[in-house]
Order: structure tokens, then sequence, then C-alpha cells
């Protein structure tokens, strides 16, 4: 209306000028009259803190814009956006930032895996939004769905493929038969890895992922210290094409799911079978499969990491932070009301295969077969071929030749994690057994 007073500007502080943080302020600078139209009052990035100020930089960003003075630049801040990474600085910031009054948006999925409770109750208690929509799976929108969608339903499960570098390495193991060095040196040349790949290989990134998801849609606290936590560096090339024989593609999955006594979640390399949604996931994407008891299954898909698509759903993050400043009222505080018991690693069950080679006569299946008996762990299918002999194993000299082997593929019903570890201990001490090539669970099924 013809005399009405401009709103006044909401101060948006960004710490962290790398990929990421580049891309949002180049989303807040070059989209700020789309973003002042959807908030309904401009968005004013103020600073831009970083660690050097002599580090050269996308020229997207203003060189005047830039300090190294955080404090100060959160001090003043109604919005502060973290894409910084780390456990400090960015937590002190952070939690200086709610005690200042100013809401928080977040990308930084150790940090939320780490101090979840100090951060949410920080943040109820000043009455600010706490965003964090980037910290899983990049652009994928999964935060907001489990949070807010679907409040009113149950979650029973959570399938994710939520780290697009060992997506992209297992996918070229598949496609390629690239070994697994092989392929990891292709996704740092792409620059999907870092040089120090170990956060992606090892299953670090995917835990605190893993953890935030668990915590949102079976309102208790999850930390990554609760996560079970298996890499893919033992995954070999021989994996993934027994994989492919048997019907399945191997994905490492971070998986979250409620049973009757309590919340288990774990990150392991996992055997999907082909027709289930998430075999079909190539390259660097993520994605999440929910199953909850009303609206079923649900799968989000979409790039997992990148500046763009990152920078996506920080800004995303911004502007609900900004309407509820405007217009007043808050985001979800946390919900941890269920507090459900956390179970261990070894009380997971699954199903399983198993690959052996073993001595190529009468009665070998059967001995193995007694073990799993023996330990409740029972058999689905059998798959038994000749070893290539070029596989096989050279005798020692002077020794007698080994004799003729087999590969024995077994997969088997669903068990404890505790029955199978015990069950493949027994059957790797059998006489005819001479190696347990591999163990992989089997998930989505």
């Amino acid at each position: 209306m013809p005399g009405t007073a401009s709103p006044t500007p909401l101060r948006v502080a960004l710490l962290g000028c790398g990929v990421v943080g580049t891309e949002v302020a180049r989303g807040l600078l070059t989209g700020a009259d789309d973003l002042a139209a959807r908030v309904g009052a401009p968005l004013e990035l103020v600073g831009v803190a970083v660690r050097d100020l002599a580090t050269e930089r996308d020229p997207a960003v203003p060189r005047e814009l830039l300090t190294t003075d955080a404090e100060t630049l959160v001090d003043g801040a109604d919005i502060v956006v973290e894409v910084m990474g780390g456990i400090e600085p960015a937590r002190t910031l952070l939690l200086r930032a709610v005690k200042g009054g100013a809401s928080v948006v977040t990308a930084n999925k150790a940090l939320l895996a780490e101090r979840w409770p100090e951060l949410f109750e920080a943040a109820d208690a000043a009455g600010v939004d706490l965003s964090f929509e980037a910290a899983v799976a990049g652009a994928v929108p999964i935060v907001r769905p489990v949070r807010e969608s679907l409040a009113g339903d149950h979650v029973r499960r959570v399938l994710g493929i939520v780290n697009g570098t060992t997506n992209f390495v297992l996918d070229r193991m598949t496609t390629e038969g690239l070994e697994l060095e092989e392929a990891v040196r292709e996704a740092q040349a792409l620059g999907y890895a870092e040089a120090d790949p170990t956060a992606d290989v090892d299953g670090f990134d995917a835990a605190a992922k893993a953890a935030i998801l668990a915590s949102l849609a079976f309102h208790t606290r999850v930390s990554i210290d609760d996560v079970a936590r298996e890499g893919i560096r033992a995954v070999t090339a021989d994996d993934v094409a027994a994989a492919a024989a048997t019907g399945h593609t191997v994905k490492l999955l971070a998986i979250a799911e409620r049973t009757a006594e309590g919340v288990s979640v774990r990150v392991h390399p996992a055997l999907v079978p082909v027709e289930h949604p998430l075999a079909a996931v190539r390259g660097a994407f993520n994605a999440v499969f929910v199953e909850a008891d009303g609206a079923g299954p649900l799968m989000f898909y979409g790039q997992g990491a990148g500046g763009r698509p990152t920078a996506s759903a920080v800004l995303g993050d911004v502007v609900s932070a900004a309407r509820h400043r405007v217009l007043g009222g808050k985001g979800p505080e946390e919900s941890a009301y269920a507090s459900l018991p956390l179970l261990p690693a070894d009380a997971a069950v699954t199903r399983y295969q198993v690959r052996l080679v073993v001595d190529d006569r009468p009665g070998v299946l059967a001995q193995v077969a007694g073990v799993l008996a023996e330990h409740g762990v029972s058999i689905e299918t059998v798959r038994q071929s000749a070893l290539d002999p070029d596989g096989a194993e050279a005798a020692e000299p002077g020794a007698e030749p080994a004799g003729a082997a087999a590969n024995l593929l077994l997969t088997t019903h669903r068990a404890r994690e505790a029955s199978l570890a015990a069950t493949v201990a027994a059957v790797a001490g059998l006489e005819p057994v001479r190696e347990i090539t591999s163990v992989l669970r089997v998930e989505g099924a």
C-alpha cells in the first residue's frame, strides 16, 4: 500500500565460504528479490566468516563481506547459517547465536550427531529455530518430511543411501568390475571423494546421518556413538559380481528400524534385491526409503552432495526461519518423548549371504548346514559351483595337492547378528572349510 513502510531487513550471517557457503552467498545475493517476496521481508547478507582473508575466492562473494571476526558477526545477526563443518568452533558459535536470539540453519551432520541434545535444548529454551535439512542427503528433502509430514504417523523403518561417494564407488564396481581402490581413485579425480576418503569409505559420514534420521523418526535421542558402523573397505569386485549373480546389488545403507525391543541403528554394506527402488540409485545420488504404518513405503531421491544442491536445502531453511521471524511462531522443537531403548549391534535381525570355499566332496554341505542349525540359523537357498582353477590356492612346495574345491553360497532366513557371528566362527573351524570369502547382510527384501 502507498505510504506503508518497508519491512525491516533480516540480517543473515554466513559461517564458512567453501563450496557450499559460496553457493549460499550467491543465492542470497542474486535471488534477493524473490527471497524477499517469499519471506515478506528482505534478507540482508551482512557478512561471511572465514579463517583466512587472503584465500582466493569466487567473485560471487564480495570481499567486503568477508571477516575473520565470527563472534561479532554472529552477535549482530537474526539468522546464522553454518556451513563450516567440524565440531569446533561451529558448536560454540551456534550456541552463541542461539543465546543471542538468532535462528540457526546448519548443514553440519557431524555436529548434530554428536551434540544434538545440547543444541536443541539451547534453541528450544531461547525460542528460536534450529533447522538442518541440508545435513542429511543434500538437496533431498527428507528431514522436514520425517520431522513434520510424518509426525502423525508411525515410522517403522528407514533405509538410506546417504553418502554419494560410496554409492558412486560401488556403482563403478558394479558396472565396470573395478576393485575398490580403482573406483575410489576415480571418485577423487571427479571431485566426489576427498584426498582422504576415510569419512566416506569407513562409513562415518553415513553414521552421522543415520543418527539424525533415527532421532527424528523414532522421537528418541540417537548419537553417532549409538550407530553400529561398517564401511565398504572389505567389499571386493568378487562380492559385487556374486551379488549380481543372485539378483542383488551392493549398497552402503544407513538403517534405522523400530522393533518391539527398541531402536536399531546401523550402517553397513548390504545386498539389495534388484527389484527394490534403492537398487536403481546410481552414481553419486542419494535416496531414502521410509516405511510408515499409515503412509506405507515412501521414496526420496536426488543429489546428495555438491555446492548448489546443498545450498538449495540451506536456503529453504533460511526462508522458513525468516518467515517465522516475520510472521511469528517457530519451527518444531525437539521431539524425544519416546526415549526408546537403543539396541546393541548384535541385536539386529536380518538375512545374510555367506560365501565360502570348501572341499568339493560329499558331506561338506551337510556339515555346514548342521552348524547353522545348531546356532538357530536356517538356510533359505544354497548355490554351489566348482572353483575356478585359477582361484585355487597353490600347495606348499612338497605338499600334497589340496584337491578339488567348490564355492558355496548360502543365503539365510532372518537371524540375529549375534547368532550369525557365532555361526560363521564355528563354520570357519570346520576341517573342509578353506575360507570364508565374505559375509554380507541382505536388506530391503
